[in-house]
């Protein structure tokens, strides 16, 4: 079992200094808009993932006006001790300690405290582009196969090279075309080990997927899911043979794994064009539920749970059904945030489960 036991933070968004412990599988905290209930969440994810689950850097985590943070954890995995420390220097260098030991890698940290976070913009997975559901599925697989990990960091370096490259040979008359077959040549095995996982992996996702949106819609028709990728159609190297001109001309890369897509449909039309919003939200929490399920199915216990203002997303009747899921029959630990003190902590009696509430800002 994974569950986090206590943490403190300095500097870190709106806190100055401040540390909490926590004491019951399910963890309730309240307070109002503004008042950093939402940073709590993300100190926690932070701690597991060495980033930001919203901020796109870590210089944006830092308290306004001041200089650098620290975020220390204590966590208990499968009964044992397991302490993080993250620092960001005055300078803006990072550092990230587990068990007093300097992690050298951030990469070797990823999936050693498996997390879900669901928050309120999570439904851009659903209807912005293949870009937000790519994000989801590498989150969710980096995290029980770390060599998935290796291999995406390792083709999008290679990427980068080669759409820099790219770029040289549309303005210098194609002088460098012998590093472009290089290049080409040292991104097939990370693609394929990429594309041959998510191909297996998504499989797996799609039926958990449709299991748990059943539970939650209540319906008996599922939304039509698939994995789109131009692998599925042609080898990479034929591809990239294939479009070497019209790379050059476009100055990137234009078909790969960055074009991969967990496609999601309804009645053959775009679910995020048919959907009602019900349908979206059930769908969304689906695909969180999902990739909870199936980390605890790799890791063999639990992760931790992060639900951040789910209250205001579904009706009382799905939030108690899904209260119930998660906090009931998960024996992980859960975290919740709401606005409204009194309707979180009625909703977590109804679950006869020990909780423990934490109402921010109160005297």
């Amino acid at each position: 079992m994974l569950s986090i036991q206590s943490i403190s933070v300095f500097q870190y968004k709106n806190y100055g200094n401040q540390s909490w412990d926590f004491k019951e599988k399910i963890v309730g905290i309240s307070g109002r808009n503004g008042i950093g209930k939402t940073n709590l969440l993300d100190a926690v994810y932070y701690c597991c993932f060495t980033k930001s689950y919203f901020a796109k850097s870590d210089t944006q985590l830092v308290t306004h006006g001041a200089q650098g943070l620290r975020v220390a954890a204590e966590f208990l995995r499968n009964g044992s001790p397991y302490s993080v420390t993250a620092i960001i220097r005055e300078n803006g260098k990072k550092e990230f300690r587990v068990n007093d030991t300097l992690c050298e890698k951030m990469a070797d940290h990823i999936g050693q405290l498996p997390a879900v976070m669901v928050a309120p913009d999570d439904v851009q997975i659903i209807t912005d582009g293949s870009e937000e559901r790519r994000r989801f599925m590498d989150s969710l697989f980096s995290q029980f196969d770390h060599h998935y990990l290796l291999q995406l960091m390792a083709y999008n370096r290679l990427l980068l090279q080669r759409n820099g490259l790219l770029r040289q040979l549309s303005e210098n008359g194609r002088k460098g075309l012998d590093l472009l077959d290089v290049i080409d040549a040292q991104l097939l095995a990370p693609a394929q080990y990429v594309h041959n996982q998510r191909k297996t992996y998504l499989a797996q996702l799609i039926e958990i997927i449709k299991k748990q949106y059943a539970g939650i819609a209540g319906e008996d028709y599922f939304p039509d899911l698939s994995y789109e990728s131009p692998l599925l159609e042609d080898s990479l190297a034929k591809w990239l043979e294939k479009n070497r001109d019209k790379d050059i001309f476009a100055q990137r890369t234009t078909t790969g794994l960055h074009r991969d897509d967990l496609a999601i449909k309804l009645d053959d039309k775009l679910f995020r064009l048919t959907a009602s919003q019900g349908q979206r939200k059930s769908l969304l929490f689906a695909l969180k539920l999902a990739a909870f399920e199936m980390l605890k199915n790799f890791k063999g216990f639990a992760p931790l749970l992060l639900l951040d203002d789910v209250f205001e997303k579904l009706d009382e009747t799905r939030m108690q059904n899904l209260l119930t899921e998660v906090c009931v029959r998960n024996d992980g630990q859960v975290f919740l945030t709401d606005t409204h003190p009194e309707r979180i902590k009625k909703s977590l009696e109804r679950l006869h489960s020990g909780f423990q509430l934490l109402e921010l800002g109160k005297g």
